[in-house]
């Protein structure tokens, strides 16, 4: 436990001790002193600044979902499993994270047993290259039809490159000459640079990375997705009167 907040406490008590002059050398040595003998406070304040800080950025988060929730939840050129659902879950990923691939498979189970859940897919290549290269094919339009059952076989590649995505392209019985054409567009660029900005502007730094409302879940968590997901439902049940 780092104990890097100590000269915040040393503040507080500070302040604590009313409107009195500075305090000298002599009084600075007995709270040393004191926090020496005492150091469960360090402790005790360390997480309290910690929950602090947690609570802050909840706040952010959900601010930041208030001002982009169309561009996050709505936009159609997004790839939507379960488009009826009345919880939205978006998901930015990248098809070389290592812990975007961890959780493709309970990503999938998850939208296949709850069809209460529309899934949003947000292409977000932040590796570049072959990463890239998987983004712009999947938000291809050309792709549309078999979309969800080549994202899925896109994140079960071990080592993603140009002849895997080709190889797959071919499997789910589309043309990788037409989906390349229409992959390169102009249009297919402009949606990856939105999909970039809106992640810089709600603080997205890595994949995966979900929203579920005004709720951030960062990193491959499904227990923290799942909470996340049934806070949302509870959220949306219809309140009864108290008896």
């Amino acid at each position: 436990m780092s104990f890097r907040f100590a000269p915040a406490l040393g503040a507080a008590v500070l302040a604590l001790s009313g409107c009195q002059r500075g305090p000298d050398e002599a009084f600075g040595q007995k709270v040393r002193a004191y926090l020496l003998e005492n150091p469960e406070i360090l402790i005790e304040v360390s997480q309290k600044l910690e929950e602090k800080r947690t609570a802050e950025a909840a706040s952010l988060a959900r601010a930041g979902y208030e001002k982009h929730k169309a561009a996050l939840e709505r936009d159609p050129r997004d790839l939507v499993a379960n488009p009826d659902g009345a919880i939205t879950v978006v998901e930015f990923y990248d098809y070389k994270c290592g812990y975007c691939k961890l959780v493709a498979p309970d990503i999938t189970a998850l939208i296949r047993e709850n069809p209460d859940v529309r899934f949003v897919f947000k292409e977000y290549p932040i590796f570049g290259g072959d990463s890239l290269v998987a983004a712009q094919v999947m938000a291809s339009p050309a792709v549309r039809p078999k979309a969800l059952e080549l994202h899925q076989r896109l994140m079960a590649e071990k080592a993603l490159d140009a002849a895997a995505i080709q190889r797959n392209l071919q499997a789910v019985g589309l043309n990788p000459k037409l989906v390349q054409a229409s992959a390169e567009s102009e249009a297919v660029r402009q949606h990856l640079t939105d999909n970039h900005r809106l992640a810089e502007a709600l603080g997205i730094q890595g994949t995966p990375h979900f929203i579920v409302g005004g709720t951030a879940v960062s990193g491959a968590d499904m227990n923290a997705l799942r909470l996340a997901i049934a806070k949302a439902r509870a959220e949306m049940a219809p309140k009864t009167s108290a008896s």
